[in-house]
């Protein structure tokens, strides 16, 4: 019996975890600034549960009857807590207040239901014991959901569904305990056949969690979204429009099949094309083979490496036949080498030197990518270098992002390195900005690739001249320690959406 009380311990303080992990794990995917979203989220949970457990001393009749009835109501609310939160951002301009109210009610729930197990147990157990043993079992439930939440619940059920399944956790919980206090309940008939309705609710909702990612989805991308996924590290949406295609992480536009070759042969032949006889390339980023496919259209080339965090990236990049043919099949070739891991931990532990190097990563929009964008970064990146190696950085919007792509100019020059900025236009970007980087002085190359659709030498002479608006302001260096970049980044564009 004692057993099976503490289970009920475990899976209670799981079941809470994941319910906070779930809400900030979003939080950082739809609203960005990963850490700034993780604090307030799991700030406002933990005063939530304060509250909560402070409300638990008015409690003082039929409190089995009030333990089930919390649990049901924490299933309800937790479980359906993802589908809320996914629908809100996409249907309405609350999201922050929807989220907030949400991390409060679940929170504050959540608080009530240790206390009251403890008042409930507290006749069957010395206090001493009674302590050791909840506080044992509610940490150890931690510990099963922050293992569980990345390795296994995210990458395999998605946001959705891995709050409903922990929503029907806590309806077997308060089901259970029917059984387990049948004596001291109050209402048995009403609680159980309550208990049952929530469940089946729930299981509706696992049953319904595609449609209701569908409907989110449909309401929060213009086009038709053909392929939707929850990774461990973001969220991968792909939607089509007749022959347009468009990749979304983490709700952020990567590229449309209209125009991104302008942005890669932009981003790679500029520096590889001014590296005569380059053999060794590396790829940091670029798991869509855009990238790629550009690179391997020289014969010099014998050994591409591509690192990419994300290997549902790299996975569907491969495999897809729309997307295989967007990037002409670039990672299975036979010179290419794909490796999922850290871009940071590889490059540490690596020995090889590369003769280009294409750092395509996300926006700085929070401070695991900023980390990417510090002078340590690029310091260490430069031991990497051959003799006349070059690296070409992705750098946000000169235009839109002013001090974020001159702040990113500026650490790659205080990391040692000699830079030439330059710029295009991309339709559906706007004005975007890169960065040449090597140990000595860049020189233009002479001459291009043949079969490309946008870059000429002609073309490519306008792109190092800097309009007005987009000459260069101050901004500090980007450090790890004080990642300024990513403070610069999320100012800028949030006075372009306001």
């Amino acid at each position: 019996m004692h057993l099976l009380l503490f289970l009920s311990v475990l899976l209670i303080a799981a079941c809470g975890l994941i319910y906070e992990l779930v809400a900030s794990t979003l939080a950082s995917y739809l609203l960005g600034d990963s850490v700034f979203q993780f604090s307030t989220v799991i700030g406002t949970y933990l005063f939530a549960m304060g509250i909560g457990s402070f409300l638990s001393r008015y409690l003082n009749r039929a409190l089995v009857d009030r333990f089930i009835s919390i649990e049901l109501m924490v299933g309800l609310v937790g479980g359906f807590s993802s589908s809320l939160l996914f629908l809100a951002f996409a249907e309405t301009t609350s999201f922050r207040l929807v989220l907030y109210l949400v991390v409060i009610a679940v929170g504050a729930l959540v608080g009530l239901e240790i206390p009251l197990l403890m008042r409930i147990l507290q006749d069957r157990l010395q206090f001493r014991e009674l302590v050791a043993h909840v506080l044992t079992f509610d940490y150890l439930g931690a510990l099963v959901a922050s293992l569980a939440f990345p390795l296994l619940l995210v990458p395999h059920l998605g946001m959705v569904r891995s709050a409903l399944l922990f929503g029907v956790v806590n309806a077997v919980v308060a089901l259970w305990s029917t059984w387990l206090f049948r004596v001291q309940l109050v209402r048995p008939v009403l609680l159980r056949a309550t208990s049952v309705a929530v469940l089946l609710a729930l299981a509706g909702g696992m049953f319904a969690s595609e449609w209701i990612t569908s409907a989110a989805d449909t309401n929060l991308y213009a086009d038709q979204v053909i392929f939707s996924k929850d990774t461990r590290y973001q969220r991968i949406v792909l939607t089509r429009w007749k022959d347009d295609l468009r990749l979304f992480l983490s709700s952020h536009l990567q590229f449309s099949s209209r125009d991104e070759y302008r942005y890669h042969e932009a981003l790679v032949h500029p520096g590889l094309a001014s590296v005569p006889g380059a053999r060794h390339v590396l790829v940091l980023g670029g798991g869509d083979g855009l990238a790629l496919r550009e690179i391997l259209k020289y014969p010099s080339v014998s050994k591409v490496t591509l690192v990419d965090l994300d290997p549902e990236m790299t996975r569907l990049f491969s495999t897809n036949p729309l997307l295989t043919k967007l990037n002409g099949g670039s990672l299975r070739n036979s010179r290419v080498r794909v490796i999922n891991a850290d871009a940071f931990v590889w490059l540490d532990a690596n020995q090889d030197f590369f003769d280009f190097v294409v750092v395509d990563f996300p926006d700085p929009t929070n401070f695991s990518l900023g980390k990417l964008y510090t002078t340590a970064f690029y310091r260490l990146l430069a031991k990497h270098l051959s003799a006349n190696g070059r690296i070409v950085v992705q750098s946000t919007s000169p235009l839109f992002a002013r001090q974020s792509f001159w702040c990113i100019a500026a650490t790659l020059r205080k990391a040692g390195l000699t830079t030439a900025p330059y710029h295009l236009y991309v339709p559906s970007f706007g004005e975007w900005g890169f960065v040449l980087a090597s140990t000595g002085v860049w020189q233009p190359p002479t001459a291009l690739p043949a079969g490309l659709r946008f870059l000429s030498i002609a073309a490519m002479k306008n792109m190092f001249d800097f309009p007005e608006d987009m000459q260069p302001v101050e901004a500090e260096v980007n450090r790890l320690n004080d990642q300024v970049l990513v403070r610069y980044y999320e100012r800028e564009w949030s006075d372009i959406a306001h």
